[in-house]
C-alpha cells in the first residue's frame, strides 16, 4: 500500500507534463514555419523564377543559397550564441527568421531573392539544435528520440498543410503574398516561444570551447556526410514535384498542392515512427529508412510518369528517409555529449546540405536532358552512397564504440538535459 509521503498528487504530475507538451508544441510551432518556408519556396518555384526573369533550373539558386545559409549559420551562429541561454537564443533566431522572410517578400531579382533566402536560412540549424535540448530538458533523457520526432513534427506538418497552403497562396495571390504570410506565421510561434519555454538556468548555454570540442572526433563528421548523402534523395524529387506533376503525369497544376501534402503526409508518419525506433533501436532507423527509400525511387524513377505510380510513391519515398532522421538525431547528440546544442544544429546543417545537394544533383541531370525523371535517379545514387557509408563506418563493432556510449547527462548547463546514447546492446530492438 502506498504511504502517503510516497504519493503524488495528480495535480503536480500533471502541471509538469502539460508545461512540456506546451513547450514542445511552442517548439514544432518554431519548426512548422522553418519547414513551411523551407519547403514553400520548391512548391512556388515555378511562380517566382519568370517573375524574376528566369528559367527554373536558375531559379533553384534560391532554394540553393536558403541551404547554405543553414549550412553556415548552424556551426557559426550556435557558436556565437554558446554562452545565452537556449531560451533566449530562440526568440533571437525566430526574430531572423521572420526578417529574412519579409526581405524575400520584396526582393527585385534572383540575387536580391537568394540573398534573401541565405538570411532566413541562418539561423534553422542553431533552432533545431537549441530546440533538440529543450526538448530533452522537458521529457528527460528516456524519451530524447520522441521529443526529437515532435519537434520535428512541425517541420512534417509543414510539408503536409505549411508549404501548399504556401503554395496555393502563390497561385492565388502571388509569391510575394506567400513569403508574407510566413513571415506573420513567425512572429506567432515568437509569442508562443516567449510563453511555453521555461525560464531556468539549467537551459543556460556552454562555453564554446566545450561546444567545439565535438568537431574532433572524425565519427561526427562521417555521421554528417551519412546524413547529407542519404536525405538528400528527399530534396532531389520534392524540389521538382511541380514539373513531375505538370509536365511529366500531365496533371493540372492544382494537383501540384495535393502532390506536396501527399509527400508530407508521408513524412510525419515516417517520422512518429522514427522516433520509437531511435529510442529502441541504434541503427535500424537508418539502414531500413535508406534502403526502403531506395526501392521506392526505383519505383518511382521507372514508372513515375504514371500519375498513380506518382501519387503512390511520393508518400513512401518521404515515410521511408523521414523514419531515419531520429535515429541520426539522436547518434550524433550521443557521438558528442558535451556539444549537444553544436551537435544538433551541425545535423540540421547535414540536413540542407543535403536540400542543397539533392536539388543540385536533380537540377544538374534535368539541365543535361536526361528527363525529369532524372532527378529521382540522382537521389537514388545519393542514397545508396550514404547507406554503404553508414554500413562500412556505424554498424560494424557498434557494442565496442565507446564514444557512441557516453553518458550525455554530465557537464554544465543545457548538457544536464542531455539524452540517453542509443543502445548498442539489443539486437532485436527492444527497449531494456
Amino acid at each position: 500500500m502506498t504511504s502517503l509521503h510516497d504519493a503524488t498528487p495528480a495535480a503536480a504530475v500533471r502541471g509538469p507534463e502539460r508545461h512540456g507538451r506546451a513547450t514542445l508544441f511552442a517548439l514544432a510551432l518554431g519548426t512548422f514555419c522553418i519547414g513551411t518556408t523551407e519547403f514553400a519556396s520548391m512548391g512556388i518555384i515555378q511562380i517566382f523564377s519568370p517573375a524574376l526573369g528566369v528559367d527554373v533550373p536558375t531559379g533553384t539558386h534560391a532554394i540553393t543559397f536558403y541551404a547554405l545559409g543553414v549550412v553556415i549559420g548552424a556551426p557559426s551562429l550556435t557558436l556565437a550564441a554558446a554562452h545565452l541561454n537556449r531560451r533566449t537564443l530562440l526568440l533571437l533566431l525566430i526574430g531572423i527568421f521572420v526578417a529574412g522572410n519579409l526581405l524575400s517578400a520584396f526582393a527585385g531579382s534572383i540575387g536580391l531573392l537568394a540573398a534573401a533566402r541565405f538570411l532566413t536560412g541562418l539561423p534553422q540549424g542553431a533552432y533545431f539544435g537549441a530546440g533538440a535540448v529543450v526538448a530533452a530538458h522537458v521529457v528527460g533523457a528516456a524519451h530524447a528520440g520522441r521529443a526529437f520526432a515532435v519537434v520535428m513534427s512541425g517541420l512534417t506538418l509543414a510539408t503536409i498543410f505549411g508549404s501548399p497552403l504556401a503554395t496555393l497562396l502563390g497561385q492565388t495571390v502571388g509569391w510575394r503574398g506567400a513569403y508574407l504570410s510566413i513571415g506573420a506565421l513567425g512572429l506567432v510561434s515568437f509569442l508562443a516561444l516567449w510563453l511555453f519555454v521555461p525560464r531556468t538556468r539549467e537551459l543556460d548555454g556552454a562555453s564554446v570551447r566545450d561546444e567545439l570540442s565535438g568537431l574532433w572526433s572524425g565519427r561526427v563528421w562521417l555521421m554528417m556526410a551519412t546524413t547529407a548523402l542519404g536525405i538528400s534523395s528527399i530534396f532531389a524529387v520534392y524540389t521538382f514535384i511541380g514539373p513531375l506533376v505538370t509536365d511529366l503525369a500531365m496533371l493540372p497544376a492544382g494537383v501540384v498542392p495535393v502532390a506536396l501534402a501527399l509527400f508530407g503526409v508521408g513524412m510525419a508518419a515516417g517520422n512518429v515512427y522514427g522516433g520509437r525506433l531511435a529510442d529502441a533501436h541504434p541503427s535500424r532507423g537508418i539502414v531500413a529508412g535508406y534502403g526502403a527509400a531506395m526501392m521506392a525511387l526505383a519505383v518511382l524513377g521507372l514508372w513515375g510518369a504514371n500519375m498513380w505510380i506518382l501519387v503512390v510513391s511520393l508518400p513512401f519515398v518521404g515515410a521511408t528517409l523521414m523514419a531515419a532522421i531520429p535515429t541520426i538525431q539522436v547518434r550524433m547528440m550521443a557521438l558528442a555529449p558535451e556539444s549537444q546544442s553544436l551537435m544538433g544544429a551541425m545535423n540540421l546543417a547535414s540536413l540542407n546540405v543535403a536540400n542543397a545537394l539533392g536539388a543540385w544533383a536533380g537540377g544538374i541531370t534535368i539541365g543535361a536532358g536526361w528527363g525529369l525523371l532524372s532527378s529521382v535517379w540522382a537521389g537514388f545514387v545519393l542514397t545508396g552512397l550514404g547507406l554503404m557509408l553508414f554500413i562500412a563506418v556505424f554498424t560494424r563493432g557498434e557494442r565496442a564504440a565507446p564514444e557512441e556510449r557516453t553518458p550525455l547527462s554530465h557537464g554544465h548547463g543545457p548538457r544536464h538535459a542531455g539524452i540517453a546514447a542509443p543502445s548498442t546492446t539489443i539486437p532485436d530492438g527492444s527497449q531494456p
